[in-house]
């Protein structure tokens, strides 16, 4: 994470009294970066009456945004999507207005979104959150494009994803290359969601489901100021472990 302040006090400090200074200086920005929340030079321009930093709740319209606008103009297949995912967020009137205006700031701005994404690098439910959206915002209009690709690839890898990685989560979402999946395709990819084996004892499949369960339940996001799309995630996420669980249990014959 780059912290600004931190910066510009290490690189005072050693300009007035070398590495002593620089050591000194640094621990004075730091202190003054996390008081004023200051994660990016965009954060220090808003502090000074410039334009507001992106807040984090506002990250995922103003990638959408920028998507939708990359072809050049924004489809209504595009503002569709947009509303889609507002609606599966469950926005309110209020929260909707916001995510309109970060659509807007997306879609009109040229501004640098590589310190806002790599903060969340420690977050892998939010980055691959964000992720499937932009994937979902890219095909709204049946096709993608070379530079949503561009665009998507360059954000994965500020989040932290190796290429290989971004790749498969491309396919995942490109409609010509999902594969059908069997009855017994299904259950092994119960099998590895839950991390258990075909011949994993039940009490042992049930404590995996209930480790995964508890370490993914929304309920775990109460009061740690996680955005709606991140809540969603995670009930996405139970519900997949759910699903898988009962597979098993079916195919295994144990309550």
């Amino acid at each position: 994470m780059l912290w600004p302040g931190t910066l510009i006090g290490a690189g005072a400090g050693y300009a007035i009294a070398s590495i002593p200074g620089a050591l000194l200086g640094g621990m004075l920005g730091q202190v003054l970066d996390r008081r004023l929340k200051l994660y990016s030079w965009a954060h220090i321009r808003e502090k000074l009456g410039g334009r507001p930093a992106i807040r984090d709740e506002d990250l995922l319209f103003v990638l959408l945004g920028r998507l939708a606008k990359s072809g050049g103009r924004v489809e209504p297949s595009h503002i569709h999507q947009a509303r889609a995912e507002m609606s599966s967020l469950r926005l309110d009137d209020s929260a909707q207005r916001q995510a309109i205006q970060a659509f807007n700031r997306g879609r009109d701005g040229d501004e640098g979104l590589r310190s806002y994404l790599r903060r969340l690098r420690g977050e892998p439910q939010s980055a691959e959150a964000l992720l499937r959206a932009c994937w979902r915002m890219a095909w709204a209009d049946g096709k993608v494009g070379r530079v949503e690709q561009e665009m998507i690839n360059a954000w994965g890898q500020w989040l932290g994803w190796s290429a290989l990685r971004l790749q498969a989560l491309a396919d995942e979402h490109d409609p010509m290359k999902r594969k059908r999946v069997s009855p017994g395709d299904a259950y092994q990819q119960a099998l590895a969601l839950l991390g258990v084996a075909d011949d994993s004892e039940p009490q042992a499949i049930k404590q995996a489901y209930r480790r995964l369960l508890s370490r993914h339940h929304p309920d775990k996001l109460e009061g740690s100021g996680a955005n709606a799309w991140q809540v969603r995630e995670a009930t996405e996420k139970t519900g997949e472990l759910h699903a898988a669980y009962v597979l098993i249990k079916a195919r295994r014959g144990f309550r």
